[in-house]
């Protein structure tokens, strides 16, 4: 990047924060012409909880979320220069996309036939009613879509991440409470779609920890690809996050245990870097955190994460004017390894209510800042 030195200048000078058990925090939160609106919030809409996927040309990126706090969704935009201009496209989907409900999470699934399917599921249909699970789907890399039934999986939100499997299946883990609902005591579900997203089998709870809500599970490989590492949210926030493995494609799982205090957040979501390394952002949770309730981006190995050991450093990503009410990100890798990380946020002080924004930054920037 062009702006290299100076940017390196401005971050020495702004220092690195000590922010918890041997972590250091770097804070890009302020750096303005590194962040694209992608849908402003206004004194009477907010635009909430996006997700975003990356298409195999490097550059185009779908982005979907709904309107109020876990409201309805309908809106969709896309950037075909790697997110640094979006065009909404809502005149695009299904009538019926605009009574789903909830948090709208978009999916690339490619199936054993080598078939490509773009995928928006939800939590629930309007009013909260009906069966859980409705879905969009588009076959032709998102030019035209279509609304097909709901998988009638009752559930708090939809799919938090959906991992593909060796054998080619793939495997989606959400969260629920009693009969579907927002309450405790939350719970983990998995369920298998053998055919690239279009049936999926009887859920199973892999995830109940007395005292604990363990919930938003975003699912990911080690670097070895041996192992599926899963990491979630605790919904009490008395502690840290909870993490489980399964070595065995998922069939069984360990019991969940802490994450280490860096990791603590709300609804992860992440990119491995070509070295390795893990890039995960999230609302930040971390008891005592500096940053907490703001949108961060913890940077560190797989060996960190699975031996809850502190990872490197924690990036401040965007600044809540809300105190909170952030995350459920979308994450990106792009080919000439810059991170777009999207989120939905109170941007700015004032009457304007949550915009989602996106943000965007490479390692090869920060990694010298906090290597001895």
């Amino acid at each position: 990047m062009k702006s290299f030195p100076l940017l390196l200048t401005l971050l020495s000078s702004a220092g690195l924060a000590a922010d918890g058990p041997d972590i250091p925090t770097l804070d890009l939160s302020g750096e303005v012409s590194r962040q694209v609106v992608i849908a402003a919030g206004t004194a009477e809409t907010y635009q909430g909880h996006p997700t975003t996927v990356l298409m195999p040309d490097g550059t185009t990126i779908y982005c979907v979320w709904c309107i109020n706090h876990g409201g309805a969704a309908g809106p969709m935009a896309r950037s075909t220069d790697g997110g640094r201009t979006w065009a909404r496209i809502d005149d695009r989907m299904p009538p019926g996309f605009s009574t789903h409900q909830n948090c709208p999470s978009i999916y690339r699934l490619v199936d054993t036939g080598g078939k490509e399917r773009l995928w928006v599921f939800s939590a629930a249909l309007g009013n909260r009613g009906g069966p859980g699970m409705p879905r969009i789907l588009s076959e032709d890399g998102g030019k035209t879509w279509q609304e097909l039934p709901p998988l009638g999986f009752p559930c708090v939100m939809t799919f938090s991440s959906i991992v593909r499997l060796k054998d080619g299946r793939h495997l989606g883990l959400y969260h629920k409470g009693p009969d579907g609902k927002d309450k405790a005591p939350l719970e983990v579900l998995q369920t298998i779609s053998p055919d690239g997203g279009l049936t999926w089998s009887e859920p199973s709870v892999v995830a109940a920890v007395s005292g604990k809500n363990p919930c938003e599970p975003f699912v990911f490989r080690s670097a070895g690809s041996q192992e599926l590492c899963c990491l979630m949210r605790e919904n009490t926030h008395q502690g840290r996050s909870l993490m489980m493995f399964s070595q065995d494609e998922g069939v069984s799982w360990s019991t969940p245990r802490d994450t280490s205090w860096g990791l603590s957040g709300d609804r992860h979501a992440g990119v491995q870097l070509p070295d390795g390394r893990w890039v995960i952002a999230f609302r930040d949770q971390a008891p005592g955190s500096k940053t907490k309730g703001h949108f961060v981006a913890w940077v560190g190995t797989y060996d960190d994460i699975r031996n809850a050991k502190p990872g490197q450093y924690r990036i401040k990503l965007l600044h809540s004017n809300a105190g909170g009410d952030c995350g459920y990100p979308g994450m990106e890798l792009l080919p000439d390894g810059t991170i777009v990380a999207t989120t939905y946020i109170k941007y700015r002080p004032g009457p304007e209510k949550h915009s989602v924004v996106s943000t965007r930054f490479r390692v090869q920037e920060t990694d010298p800042l906090v290597k001895p």
